[in-house]
């Protein structure tokens, strides 16, 4: 496998891989890893269908790309998928991927047209003191002091970040800037995560800075990520013969390890209450998705909340046996062993008449009935006790909605605390209870919210002990390789697997694994679309610090006087250079 950049290979197709008439797939779990990797199978190995088989533990396949109509709670989304233009994998994919709705049109076309027509911003992006604007201007508000931070987490190799926590890179000043606040509610980072993610994060989406503080950097699907992304990837394999098993959850793959080879020999799984056996031979190959961000996720509705579970739940055990085997697969027990510290909660919240909107529609400053961007992202409520934000995504949010209706998805980073109005943690609330916690910021009167929570809206919390269990501190080796040294026939996909530079907890890092993986295991040659490499362009590097600055140039900046002595002797030595008219360019002079 190799990586490749420009047209030349992105258009090319590959010849048929040597022998693949005789292998065959087995791939555990239908997230969005496991989807990818069968359509790699299908369109790139050119592998049949009929030998393709897909297990689930749930009787439905997307993984966390999920949103359904559950008939005793009402719509459900557990979370939502930021995208952009450079999810290099994710649109090689999807641009294969036949719409279920456009007919002789790609989901990649569907979405492009959609985001062309409708570019996605948003006009309000923090709120406090009960739907009032925020204040944030945009503003990234970095002292000097955090400002050095940034700079120097971002040259830091990763072999000197790990197992070190954002807290040990950073000090106060760069907790209370609103560079903070876009970053932390917007991808789901707090305190005491990765600084190595947090840095690949910094490098990867570079490009982007000027669009955190109004999302403009950010894409979004018409629908639901199930409805929009993973129902057609399922029709696409579906028609190709692939097989789905439901109700299936593996319990382990056997591995014959030798000194140099992992052949994986034995795969063993639970369906009806019996355990089976599945004999693997070099020719069969096994697609593992390691881990899952929601697994063991537990549903609440209005008048129950959802239940913390702490057990491991199918695909943690799955890792911890196979990691057992040999210290390559990986240490799961770095990512599910804290669930205090992986752990939040969300909530989907359906308006069911007139009278929540217009408290909307003050803060978005949209129509939300209009079926064009609502919120553009999300709204933090800057002083949330559980550090609460809320989307409205394009309504409908699924096809069967009701015109008249809302869906709306909330979510807390700190749900162990007492809310402002509702004085319990978030983790014991009901969905009423929740709903109140959510009225009482967008500014709906006190002595109407009650009447609202009970009879305007319907609520289903969600409890999700290992939501970002992807961004614990971690160190090499902690995830395994996509393609562990000397396996054989056996690959990790999905975002508990190791491919550099790549940020977890994106649609991309699912389907890049997945890709690496097919293209390693049948030798397919053609290239892995790189990393968009947008941290090694000089001009991004001075935009964004540009826009970091906050307007400032590099003059205001408070530096010894040796040094700016220094700084101005060098620019008078530049002066007729480029150097100096991009940095003019730039703003920065």
């Amino acid at each position: 496998m190799y990586y490749s950049n420009g047209n030349y290979e992105a258009f090319a197709r590959p010849k048929k891989p040597q022998g693949v008439e005789q292998k065959s797939a087995y791939l555990i779990g239908s997230g969005l890893a496991s989807l990818s990797a069968a359509a790699f199978l299908v369109r790139d190995g050119q592998m049949k269908g009929e030998n393709i088989y897909i297990l689930e533990e749930l009787e439905i396949s997307g993984g966390g790309l999920d949103g359904i109509y559950d008939d005793g709670r009402g719509f459900i989304i557990r979370g939502g998928r930021e995208m952009e233009d450079h999810f290099e994998c994710l649109w090689d994919l999807f641009r294969s991927i036949p719409s279920l709705e456009t007919e002789n049109a790609s989901v990649l076309d569907e979405f492009y047209w959609l985001n062309k027509e409708d570019p996605n911003y948003s006009l309000q992006r923090a709120i406090m003191n009960r739907g009032e604007d925020a204040r944030t201007d945009g503003k990234f508000t970095l002292s000097q002091t955090a400002s050095t931070e940034m700079i120097k987490l971002f040259f830091t190799p990763e072999e000197e970040l790990q197992d070190v926590k954002i807290t040990d890179v950073f000090s106060d000043d760069f907790f209370a800037s609103n560079f903070w606040l876009y970053w932390q509610t917007m991808f789901a980072f707090e305190p005491w995560h990765s600084a190595m993610e947090m840095r690949r994060y910094i490098a990867r989406f570079i490009h982007h800075i000027g669009g955190l503080p109004d999302f403009s950097a950010l894409k979004f699907t018409k629908y639901n990520q199930y409805e929009s992304l993973a129902l057609p990837l399922v029709k696409y394999l579906e028609k190709h013969g692939v097989n789905f098993q439901y109700g299936t959850t593996v319990t382990n793959v056997e591995f014959d390890i030798t000194h140099d080879k992992k052949i994986a020999k034995k795969l063993t799984y639970t369906q009806g209450g019996q355990e089976k056996q599945i004999a693997l031979t070099r020719n069969d190959l096994v697609f593992i998705t390691n881990g899952s961000n929601t697994e063991c996720s537990t549903l609440g509705d209005n008048h129950t909340p959802a239940m913390m579970k702490t057990d491991l739940g199918g695909s943690w055990e799955l890792w911890r046996n196979i990691a057992n085997q040999d210290p390559a697969f990986g240490r799961p027990e770095k990512f599910c062993g804290n669930i205090a510290e992986s752990n939040w909660e969300s909530a989907t919240i359906t308006t069911l008449d007139d009278r929540i909107p217009p408290y909307i529609e003050k803060i978005c400053k949209r129509d939300p009935f209009s079926g064009k961007v609502v919120t553009g992202g999300i709204v933090s409520v800057k002083d949330s006790n559980w550090l609460m934000s809320f989307t409205l995504n394009r309504q409908p949010h699924f096809k069967s909605q009701p015109k008249h209706q809302l869906v709306v998805w909330v979510y807390s980073l700190y749900c162990d605390v007492p809310g402002n109005y509702i004085k319990k943690p978030m983790k014991d609330c009901t969905g009423i209870e929740i709903t109140k916690e959510w009225l009482y910021h967008i500014g709906v009167p006190e002595r109407e919210i009650d009447d609202l929570a009970v009879h305007s809206a319907n609520c289903v919390p969600c409890m999700m002990p290992y939501v970002t269990a992807y961004f614990m501190p971690r160190a090499e080796g902690d995830r395994p390789n996509v393609v562990p040294d000397g396996c054989v026939n056996a690959a990790f996909i999905g975002n508990f697997a190791e491919t550099p530079r790549d940020t977890v907890f994106t649609t991309e890092y699912s389907v890049r694994t997945a890709m690496e993986a097919v293209y390693q295991l049948l030798e397919i040659d053609r290239g892995v679309p790189e990393v968009f490499a947008s941290a090694y362009d000089v001009r991004v590097l001075l935009d964004s610090t540009s826009k970091m600055l906050d307007g400032k140039k590099l003059t205001d900046l408070q530096l010894p006087e040796k040094m700016k002595m220094a700084a101005a002797g060098t620019m008078n030595k530049l002066s007729h250079t480029r150097i100096v008219q991009l940095l003019q360019e730039y703003k920065l002079l």
